[in-house]
């Protein structure tokens, strides 16, 4: 087995040459629309910005994967199946998908086209990976967050399918970014128009000294003088369970909290995981320098067998926490 492939994010063109620049063997991103799960203002790539992208990262042997991972609308399928068709027009190297429809329509229309299943499809047992490969000809599996290295382990022992795993970033505990609670208090749906937390229903508001963070109406935190205030997100904020009157709030879901598995490489080497994913599509262009470099450091050493150096990215990782978080944790 070959080395591992270290897989990047990009939310604009400046994120994807910081990616290049520092390393990365292949970079994800997705179109300025609802087709992909990261569909914030001022985000992702037109149909020119990816011409360019493209003949950038290829320029340099970085291939080039467009994320298309949110789930058509009944009656309107034409936004997912023209940016299927334009990635392929546009020699991207790879497309991610998650719907069961586009990945037919895909497969038939540009069986040229390579396809990888993206995390959203949350599939995460042989017998579902095995259907996704023999139905559609998927390539790559991106397995979902909720596996140990073991079961991962077991899981590639059984398909003829290459797996990539997320190693650093956000953590999104609710079923893999198919979260209905952001939907619940927004009205926008993470899986049909791509938005979590939309920005449009943020809100700060002070309470004397405190400073109240708010989404769609909703309070999802409440933080004291001096306290570093966090973006809302319904899963990392901090309620009162039962509709007590405890003035002691808590993280009911998950901690802020960034997933980080370099201590894992050789785990992850010996389960013949293929590729390793850095989340973080919404994150600016020094996150990516930083983190990419840092991580091509990382796996430079380790793959010639010396020591793995330390990151040093305190700074980047939400709320100052890192975890290994399901590879070695027990609940799911």
């Amino acid at each position: 087995m070959g080395s591992f492939e270290l897989i990047c994010p990009a939310g604009n063109p400046a994120a994807l040459r910081a990616a290049v620049d520092a390393g990365a063997d292949a970079v994800y991103l997705g179109f300025r629309d609802e087709t992909n799960a990261r569909n914030f203002p001022g985000l992702n790539f037109s149909r020119p910005e990816l011409a360019e992208a493209i003949a950038y990262a290829h320029a340099r042997s970085v291939q080039v994967f467009v994320a298309i991972n949110t789930y058509p609308q009944a009656g309107n399928l034409a936004p997912w199946q023209r940016a299927v068709d334009d990635a392929a027009r546009l020699k991207a190297d790879a497309v991610i998908l998650a719907d069961l429809g586009l990945l037919d329509y895909a497969a038939k229309r540009h069986p040229d086209l390579r396809l990888h299943l993206s995390v959203q499809a949350s599939a995460a047992n042989a017998e579902a990976i095995r259907l996704y490969r023999e139905a559609f000809g998927v390539r790559r599996v991106v397995l979902p967050r909720v596996l140990t290295v073991p079961e991962i382990a077991r899981l590639n022992a059984e398909v003829d399918v290459e797996t990539e795993v997320f190693v650093f970033g956000g953590l999104c505990p609710m079923a893999e970014g198919r979260c209905s609670l952001s939907s619940y208090a927004t009205g926008l749906s993470p899986n049909k128009q791509g938005v979590c937390s939309p920005a449009s229903h943020v809100r700060y508001e002070p309470r004397g000294e405190a400073l109240a963070s708010r989404l769609g109406g909703f309070t999802i935190n409440v933080f004291g003088a001096g306290e570093p205030a966090g973006y809302p997100t319904l899963c990392k904020g901090r309620f009162v369970p039962g509709g007590g009157t405890s003035s002691d709030p808590a993280y009911l879901f998950e901690e802020p909290t960034s997933l980080n598995a370099l201590a894992l490489l050789p785990e992850l080497k010996a389960a013949k995981v293929c590729a390793l994913k850095i989340e973080g599509r919404q994150r600016g262009k020094a996150y990516i320098a930083a983190v990419v470099g840092a991580y091509r450091r990382a796996l430079d050493a380790f793959e010639r067998g010396l020591p793995v150096p330390a990151l040093d990215l305190e700074a980047m990782v939400e709320g100052g926490a890192q975890t290994t978080g399901a590879y070695t944790r027990a609940w799911r």
